[in-house]
Order: C-alpha cells, then sequence, then structure tokens
C-alpha cells in the first residue's frame, strides 16, 4: 500500500477557552510527531494565539497545518471580535456564545467533507461533532479537558444525584461507587447540575453526556500513575474507551514553547526568571487562578494582606479582572515596594509552566482547574487549593484527599466571581500557605509530590504509561483505515 494513502489524517477541534484549546493543540503536536497528518480547525483570532508553535514544529518536520474558518460573532448576537469564551464578560454573552458553537457546524462539516479525515477529535460543546463523524463513517474521539477522577465524579453525581437527598447546601454527602469516598456539599456543585429545570446550560450539559456516550471514546490528558483507580474505574465501571496522552504540558521541550503556550508572547518571561534566579530552591510561592477567575477587589485584598503576613517569597499572577475594573485600587498602599525581592506581581498572562518547572518554586497556590493541577503536579509541588467554578470542586479532592500532595484553603461556595461569595480571609490564606511551605507536613506532601512530578515525566517518555498509551490508539485508528479502505 501505499505509504501516502496510508497515513492517517485527524482533525482536531478545540473549544474556544484557554484551558480546552490549549492542550488539546498540544494533543494535536503529540500526534504530528507520530507520523500522523493534522489539522487543527479554530477561528483566525484563536489562530494567533498558537500558529507560532504550529509552524516551529512544521519547520521540524511535523505535518500539521491549522484551517481557519468565521465564528459566527454577528449571528450568535455576540460583539465582532468575541471568539473565545475568555472574551465574554457576561452571562448574556456566554449564552449567545454556547448558541454560537452550534452555527458552527455548517463550515466545519463543509471542511470535514472536502477532506474526508480518518477521525475527529472534537470537544464535548461541538455535541454535534458525533451526527458529522457519523455521516462520514468516521471515529469521533472527545477531549474534555478534565482528569478521570473528576469525570467519574461528575457522571456518579449525574447518575445518582445525592444532592438531591440532602436538606441543606452545606449538609455533605457522599459520592456513590467511586473507589474511594469522596463528600461534597450542594453549595461546591455547579449551578445547572442543582437546577433540575432546563435551562440553555442544563440543555447543554445534556448534550456533552450524550455526545461522550456515544463517541467512539474519550482522550484525556492524564497519566495512569496520577489516578489509576479512576482509569480502570472509566473503563471497566462505565464502560468507555479512553487512552491517557499527558501531562500533555510536558511536549513543550524549550523554553521558547513553555513561555509561548496559549499566548503568542510573555513580557514577563525574562522578568521571572531573573528574579527567580536570585532565590533558594523552594523557597517561592506561586499563585495564580486561571485565565476565567473574576476576583472582588475584596478578596484580592485579603490574598495581598494574607501574602504580606506570611512571610513568604511569592510570584502572584493577578490575570483575573476585579468587578470595577481596579484593577489597582484594591493593593495596599506601598504594598509591591514593601515587599520589593520577596514578591514578584505579574499583570497580564504568566508563562506558568515555565514559572512552575523553575527549582525556586516550593508551592502553588491554584484554583484548580485540571491543566494547572496537572501542570503543578508535573513540576512536584505541593498546593493550596482554592476552588471556584466548573469541575474546580471534585478536581481538589483529587491533590488533598487522594494524593495528599494539598492544603484546601477552605473555599466552600460554587461560583463563577468571588464577588458573589463572602471572601476567604487573610488569616486563613495565610495558614494554609504557612501549612504549606514550613513543617514536618510541608516536607512529607513536597516528597509525595516530588515523586509524582518523576512519575509525570516517565509516563510521556518512550516506553511510558502515556506514551504507549497514544501509540495503542494510533494502531487501533491505523487498523480502521485500512480495513475501511
Amino acid at each position: 500500500m501505499d505509504r501516502k494513502t496510508d497515513k492517517l489524517h485527524i482533525y482536531f477541534l478545540p473549544m474556544m477557552a484557554p484551558g480546552h484549546m490549549i492542550p488539546l493543540v498540544d494533543i494535536a503536536r503529540q500526534f504530528a510527531r507520530h507520523g500522523v497528518k493534522v489539522t487543527v480547525i479554530t477561528t483566525p483570532l484563536n489562530a494567533s494565539k498558537f500558529s507560532k508553535t504550529i509552524q516551529r514544529d512544521r519547520e521540524l518536520g511535523s505535518d500539521i497545518s491549522i484551517r481557519t474558518t468565521e465564528f459566527p460573532c454577528k449571528e450568535a448576537g455576540l460583539p465582532e471580535g468575541c471568539e473565545n469564551i475568555a472574551s465574554t464578560t457576561s452571562t448574556l454573552m456566554y449564552l449567545n456564545f454556547i448558541k454560537g458553537l452550534s452555527l458552527f457546524q455548517k463550515p466545519i462539516e463543509q471542511f470535514l467533507e472536502e477532506d474526508h479525515p480518518d477521525c475527529l477529535i472534537a470537544a464535548p460543546q461541538f455535541s454535534w461533532a458525533v451526527d458529522v463523524a457519523a455521516k462520514l463513517g468516521i471515529p469521533r474521539l472527545f477531549f474534555n479537558g478534565a482528569g478521570f477522577f473528576p469525570l467519574c465524579a461528575l457522571h456518579s453525581l449525574m447518575e445518582h444525584k445525592p444532592h438531591l437527598k440532602v436538606e441543606s447546601e452545606t449538609e455533605e454527602f457522599i459520592i456513590p461507587g467511586l473507589p474511594d469516598t469522596i463528600k461534597m456539599s450542594r453549595q461546591q456543585i455547579p449551578d445547572h447540575l442543582k437546577d433540575e429545570t432546563e435551562s440553555v446550560i442544563t440543555e447543554m450539559v445534556r448534550a456533552i453526556m450524550g455526545a461522550e456516550m456515544t463517541s467512539y471514546g474519550a482522550i484525556v490528558n492524564s497519566f495512569y500513575e496520577l489516578e489509576p483507580n479512576y482509569v480502570k474505574h472509566y473503563r471497566e465501571a462505565e464502560g468507555r474507551k479512553a487512552w491517557h496522552v499527558g501531562p500533555v504540558s510536558l511536549c513543550d521541550k524549550d523554553n521558547e514553547d513553555k513561555a509561548q503556550r496559549g499566548q503568542d508572547t510573555s513580557l514577563y518571561e525574562q522578568q521571572c526568571l531573573d528574579w527567580l534566579n536570585t532565590k533558594e530552591p523552594k523557597s517561592v510561592i506561586y499563585i495564580c487562578f486561571g485565565s476565567m477567575a473574576v476576583f472582588s477587589s475584596a478578596q484580592l485584598l485579603e490574598i495581598a494582606m494574607a501574602l504580606e503576613a506570611s512571610d513568604q517569597k511569592f510570584i502572584w499572577a493577578v490575570t483575573q479582572t476585579t468587578i470595577n475594573d481596579e484593577q489597582n485600587e484594591w493593593m495596599p498602599e506601598g504594598f509591591e515596594e514593601k515587599l520589593k525581592g520577596r514578591g514578584l506581581m505579574i499583570k497580564g498572562w504568566a508563562p506558568q509552566v515555565l514559572i512552575l518547572d523553575h527549582e525556586a518554586i516550593g508551592g502553588f497556590v491554584t484554583h484548580c482547574g485540571w491543566n494547572s493541577l496537572l501542570e503543578g503536579i508535573t513540576a512536584g509541588v505541593p498546593m493550596v487549593t482554592w476552588p471556584l467554578s466548573a469541575e474546580q470542586f471534585f478536581n481538589e479532592k483529587l491533590p488533598t484527599q487522594i494524593l495528599k500532595i494539598g492544603v484546601p484553603v477552605g473555599a466552600q461556595a460554587w461560583s463563577h466571581r468571588t464577588d458573589s461569595t463572602v471572601p476567604i480571609k487573610r488569616e486563613q490564606i495565610q495558614i494554609a500557605v504557612t501549612k504549606m511551605m514550613v513543617g514536618q507536613e510541608a516536607e512529607e506532601m513536597r516528597s509525595r509530590a516530588a515523586a509524582l512530578g518523576k512519575l509525570a515525566k516517565r509516563a510521556v517518555e518512550k516506553g511510558g504509561s502515556s506514551d504507549n498509551s497514544l501509540i495503542s490508539l494510533l494502531e487501533e485508528l491505523r487498523k480502521r483505515k485500512s480495513s475501511s479502505n
């Protein structure tokens, strides 16, 4: 058989949100390095965020390209240029964006019919991708962006509904059927799971779950050694095909790629490294709450005061928007000046993987987004966990209860924005940060985290669990292709 026609061609369709796009583009690059022809489909504005990285991969011999199509902003009732969930600033804009995803189907379908790839890997929000793939007779794999543990917890919650059997928002219930005893309260789970009435969000969640169940299988940014019981549970108890191919952040080997992950440039890259180079190993805390969090001025002030009182060195990425755009008004007078040398503030996008990888970093205060969690684990650092929304309260249980490398800050209420919740007090923050950095318990957490970091790196090396999992998936897809030829 002619090798050219034998070459697998796979389409990748990432959700336009930083936490989804960054890992799926990394996975696409891994596929291309294994000799697959890869096409990433997105919009022009989103393409600009990773086009330099893709270009570098092409120069190194990868058969990877980007196809763009306009996002239907106008039809969806969005302002021009609102092509990413991170650009939405209200619930209405968010809902309009979700509606826009269904209008995205036609141009994608056209691309698929022209190119007829061998497989479509799409974010679950594009629930119509299952039907499009079925029409072409090709497998559709879904990429959720979460790990096995939160996927299993969410499935159990949706199936058994234990949260509907408790009498108050704060009463704890056990999520049934999981390998570990995991307790949560109603106030910690997403609003759309508590509300049995129909809404755009519940409708979307139902469509996502349906698409997941009817797709060929799942690709997960995780590694076997991190959550072995949940890899087995997902495959055996839930009967789903799944391949773990992570941590995908490790596909960036050089500093330029690490710094440009998800953003075309980082003004802070050299400044961060120069500053960290002057610090002792494991002596600095990195604080970052991802790209989507909205913090109130009151909450930012509590964090600032806790950091000042903690006596710890820190890098703090204030990437979130405050409610009244008072980006500097919340800051205690002379805060940056007073803490010069001990603290570094980053206002804007932070080169997170680059920072976490630095030997000076000794701990990570995180919102528990799956990417951040995995990047912290890969770097081998313990964490203070501060979940906010999405599936982050599920995720928190992994480092704090199962892996024992995390200290909860005490966040109790699920919310998109901290202005709608009572701020977590500086004393709580300071206690959690000190517990992560100082004393016998901190040492034990650090050594467990370092061991996990080594396992993470080994998983993606030749012969590692994630490398083998990716190869077995590609073999399966090649077999399907040759049998249908």
